[in-house]
């Protein structure tokens, strides 16, 4: 069985045929989805689909494009809507200071405050993070000062000092199908230092298909694409892979029933 640690099936691209979309994945080994939170004002859409499919779970939190124009994610206000049994993590949440479609600023007190929930309810936060290796890494290492939390840096594709640093403090990486790109070499030797036990997979759908499919709609089903290059990548089997990731899912996710 694979996980779908990263998707985001409240979006419009699936509106039209999401329980299609979910059975293929079923049907192609995905045993788990997680749908990921992108706006708070969005959160009872999310969370409908969750309770919608009996393996669909969610998190809530607000993407740092949404910093901006989303109602601050008090961290108050996230506890509260995690106490669902649906909602399992807290975001997307982090930097990205590539788009800047937010203030920086902003993202970085809507950064703090999902992680001050995480460490709160011993959730874990999902981290997106672009061109802003350097500011997330310090923001990481300053909240695990004030006390661990648990977390994962999502659809990884930064640098290996990144990597080496979330690790170290005790987070998981996630790989899409970026991995899978011809001229994705840094970030697959990234991958063959990242310990087994510390990967996820996902798909970030409907976005980043991986090959075969590259600019076509991503759906959950693709993960055994990524999945493949990821155990190619590690040196282990597909099965191996996972065994892996999913009881690192698992792991990290732990109000999702095994």
């Amino acid at each position: 069985m694979l996980v779908d640690s990263h998707c985001h099936l409240d979006f419009p691209d699936f509106a039209d045929e999401l329980d299609q979309v979910v059975q293929r994945g079923r049907d192609n080994g995905i045993g788990l989805f997680l749908t990921i939170n992108t706006h708070l004002t969005r959160f009872e859409r999310v969370l409908a689909v969750a309770e919608r499919f009996s393996d669909v779970y969610c998190t809530v939190g607000v993407h740092p494009h949404e910093a901006g124009s989303e109602p601050m994610a008090e961290t108050d206000r996230l506890l509260e809507l995690a106490r669902h049994p649906k909602v399992v993590g807290f975001g997307e949440t982090g930097l990205d200071y590539y788009y800047d479609k937010s203030p920086r600023e902003r993202q970085r007190e809507s950064f703090r405050a999902h992680v001050a929930a995480a460490r709160i309810a011993d959730l874990p936060v999902i981290v997106h993070t672009r061109d802003a290796d350097d500011h997330t890494i310090a923001i990481l290492a300053e909240e695990m000062g004030k006390g661990a939390f648990p977390g994962l840096i999502h659809c990884f594709s930064s640098s290996a000092e990144l990597a080496e640093k979330a690790v170290e403090m005790g987070l998981y990486i996630s790989i899409s199908g970026i991995v899978t790109f011809k001229k994705a070499e840094a970030l697959q030797d990234a991958v063959r230092t990242i310990p087994l036990d510390r990967l996820l997979v996902e798909t970030d759908c409907p976005y980043l298909a991986p090959i075969p499919f590259r600019g076509k709609r991503n759906e959950p089903a693709y993960v055994t694409h990524t999945a493949a290059k990821v155990a190619e990548l590690k040196g282990v089997s597909s099965a191996e892979l996972a065994e892996a990731t999913t009881a690192n899912f698992h792991r990290l996710f732990t109000k999702v029933p095994p």
